[in-house]
């Protein structure tokens, strides 16, 4: 017998990878149908029936949690009892329309911009918002409001039970194994470095290494892809959501360190063998983090115990190459000499930058599985591992980041929001019978920017056409029979939750339409005139879309996206510089955290706004490489900052501060002309200015380090001090972060011609 699965099997596995859009399906199909014949035909409360079969469809079929069974399990309680609240205040807004309205305005909002929290709730933003519209668009006595909580809070107990037993979702999570797959490659690339040249000859060395960096760097890109996939971040309020998030940058981060050359020497120069230690010792480190990510159930004694040997390999490094590394270079000061001095540090300081990346790598999977092994005494009482600061305030942090007005999720909420209150408004206005189709067809093609929200519009109306004629031949073929439609109920509720994912949008709102019709009618004569006059519900949802997309942000996260990278540029350079100033003690004991935490806030709106880019349907204005590419440059400009103050945290900051040292102002001019480029560069961004010539090397500012570091920063036998060790690493940080612009520069040029390309095409846009 053949194992080759049958060919529809694969054509939806093609198109719904893990089948989870049809594990959904058919848990629904099972349940929906259930409740429904229960509270209409044995409890005869119709009432009750429209609410179990609308929060069945809500909790099983619109969410789909991720992570252990307990913690899916306490998100689907959270959702029942957010259900049974909305439904309240709906049920109580709705005896009048200003306050339905006004409720609408700021309930909606409120939830679709708690998405930002965390995945959990942008993934419960749709489901939410059912739970309020549906009561809202529909006013009766507050006598109905027992049957009404009743029905949903049925559908809550069969849905936790259901998620559990009926074909349960795999645990997995989207970013482990790739970020597993990083870790190997990254492994595997380290030993390849430090294993020396092959017996066959240093050009087959120099093949395997380059081939070992060429897989690392394909591991980085399809990590980004896969965090990139989702039209909001992958991560929640948990621990290890949190940590894994982190992760994403902090690779991304240790795979450009491992492909980047140095641009002024060709040959790596003869360097500390510790260095090598370093590299071997990190291997060592990812090759455990990976075994983490695999199984975040495993032992973190092994890691721990690894990145202990890195950081003792690294302290052993720093003082080697402080031994070894003359102040009284033999020589002239020549441009070749100067960098030649500089040089016999250089691989010492990318073994040190490496180092520091795999223990911020170690440290976050630490957290992670730690966060995972939790007992549920510890998950209850919120005890978070390490130094992760609580859910509450990671919440705020989150939330905070966004209440700007350049903001993209922002501006998603409040045209959601406004959007939904006008259709409120204009479905008492015009009396449409199942005023909440007006409600759902706003709902369902309101996007980020006028051109999305219109073509979903037209593809809404054309699929609830087609579903309204499918559903009106449908009842008129079954005449007076109306039990036919029992059996019909379930095909049309698995086909719903199928289409979307396996065909189209068009295609699942065209199955929804039937659906819909179909539980209308069921338990009446069957009408298949109802069914065609849903069609101008949901075309006037769709106008009130249209109508508030153009006026709200109409360009979307199109325009969004530069302002955004701006922003992060700008927070990012003042951050580097900030910690330079605290690394050389040249303000006192600043706190660069204000700083950190700016950058990290203005990395994640930016986040957001590509997201939102990358989920916009149509085609791309902007060059989908190239803004991968700026993206990824404010990754590398913020933790180049981070390793700055992580360099030289710990250390005597009277003695730093006393040196005073030429050396502090060489390295300080060299930061200030990097940061300097980065804000005109973000000036550029913002406004569509030239962009600055990249900072070239300056061999005089390099002279006067090297001078420094011979005549003050040397002790009593010529040699240089561990302070001087620390300021050229500093130094090369901030030369990392220049190393960056030339590629910046150019995808950034690229983009500028793409616009003024769009400007002379179209003028008056």
């Amino acid at each position: 017998m053949s194992g080759r699965a049958p060919r529809w099997l694969r054509w939806l596995r093609d198109r719904d990878p893990d089948l989870a859009a049809t594990r959904r399906a058919a848990r629904t199909a099972l349940v929906m149908p259930a409740l429904f014949a229960l509270c209409g035909e044995v409890l005869h409360n119709a009432t009750m029936a429209s609410f179990a079969a609308f929060g069945t469809f809500s909790m099983l079929l619109l969410v789909d949690y991720s992570g252990p069974m307990a913690e899916r399990l306490q998100a689907q309680a959270a959702l029942a009892v957010a259900w049974l609240g909305l439904i309240c205040v709906g049920t109580l807004a709705a005896a009048d329309v200003r306050l339905a309205v006004a409720a609408t305005v700021v309930v909606g909002f409120v939830i679709l911009f708690a998405g930002v929290v965390s995945s959990v709730l942008a993934g419960s933003s749709t489901a939410l918002l059912l739970a309020f519209v549906l009561p809202v668009s529909a006013p009766v006595p507050l006598s109905q409001l027992p049957d009404r909580l009743a029905g949903a809070g049925l559908a809550a107990a069969v849905a936790l039970p259901a998620v559990a037993l009926l074909w349960p979702r795999p645990v997995a999570d989207p970013l482990s194994a790739p970020a597993a797959s990083v870790c190997r490659a990254a492994a595997g690339y380290l030993r390849a470095r430090s294993s020396g040249p092959a017996p066959d000859g240093p050009a087959a060395f120099v093949d395997h290494c380059r081939a070992a960096a060429e897989i690392t760097a394909q591991t980085g890109a399809d990590l980004r892809g896969a965090f990139d996939a989702t039209p909001y971040r992958p991560t929640g309020l948990s621990a290890t959501s949190r940590a894994l998030v982190r992760l994403v940058d902090e690779l991304t981060w240790l795979c450009a360190i491992l492909v980047d050359r140095s641009d002024y020497t060709d040959e790596p120069p003869g360097c500390d063998p510790v260095a090598h230690d370093v590299r071997r010792a990190a291997a060592h480190v990812l090759d455990e983090a990976r075994a983490l990510l695999d199984d975040l159930r495993g032992a973190t004694g092994p890691l721990r115990a690894r990145g202990e040997e890195l950081r003792a390999a690294l302290n052993a490094m720093e003082h080697s190459s402080t031994v070894q590394v003359p102040a009284e270079h033999p020589g002239g000061n020549s441009t070749a000499e100067v960098y030649g001095f500089i040089a016999a540090l250089d691989v010492s300081f990318r073994a040190q930058e490496l180092g520091f990346a795999v223990l911020q790598i170690a440290d976050n999977v630490d957290m992670a599985a730690t966060a995972w092994q939790r007992d549920w005494q510890a998950r209850l009482l919120g005890r978070e591992p390490g130094a992760l600061a609580a859910p509450l305030a990671a919440a705020r942090e989150r939330a905070a980041a966004h209440l700007r007005t350049d903001s993209v999720w922002m501006h998603n909420s409040l045209r959601g929001a406004v959007g939904l209150g006008i259709a409120v408004f204009l479905a008492d206005a015009t009396g449409v019978g199942h005023s909440f189709w007006v409600l759902l067809g706003t709902l369902s093609v309101l996007r980020s920017n006028a051109l999305s929200t219109g073509q979903n519009a037209v593809r809404a109306v054309l699929g609830t056409v087609a579903g309204s004629v499918i559903g009106a031949a449908l009842l008129h073929l079954i005449g007076h029979h109306g039990t036919a439609l029992w059996f019909v109920l379930p095909v049309a509720i698995l086909f719903a939750g199928i289409a979307p994912a396996a065909i189209s949008f068009a295609a699942g709102q065209a199955a929804f339409t039937v659906t819909l019709v179909v539980l209308f009618n069921i338990g009446h004569d069957p009408n298949w005139h109802v069914a065609l006059l849903r069609v101008q519900d949901i075309a006037l949802g769709c106008l009130v879309s249209i109508v508030v997309a153009v006026f709200f942000w109409p360009r979307g996260a199109q325009a969004a996206v530069h302002k955004a990278l701006a922003q992060a540029y700008e927070d990012s350079a003042r951050y580097l510089a900030g910690a330079v100033d605290y690394a050389l003690g040249q303000h006192g004991p600043a706190d660069p955290d204000p700083r950190g935490r700016a950058a990290a806030a203005s990395a994640r709106r930016l986040d957001d706004a590509f997201r939102s880019f990358l989920a916009e349907r149509g085609a791309k204005p902007l060059s989908l490489a190239c803004t991968t590419t700026l993206v990824s440059g404010v990754v590398g400009l913020r933790l180049a900052a981070d390793a700055v103050v992580s360099l030289w945290q710990g250390e005597d900051r009277a003695r730093v501060q006393a040196v005073r040292a030429d050396a502090h102002c060489a390295v300080l001019d060299s930061a200030e002309r990097v940061t300097g480029w980065y804000h005109g560069f973000a000036a550029g961004l913002g406004d569509h200015s030239p962009v600055p010539d990249v900072v070239p090397l300056r061999p005089e500012g390099a002279a006067r380090l090297v001078r420094s570091v011979r005549g003050e920063l040397s002790d009593g036998q010529g040699r240089a001090t561990p302070v001087a060790v620390r300021i050229i690493w500093t130094d090369d940080h901030v030369d990392a972060a220049r190393r960056l612009q030339p590629g910046l520069a150019d995808a950034a040029r690229t983009q500028a011609a793409a616009h003024r390309g769009r400007l002379r095409k179209w003028p008056a846009g």
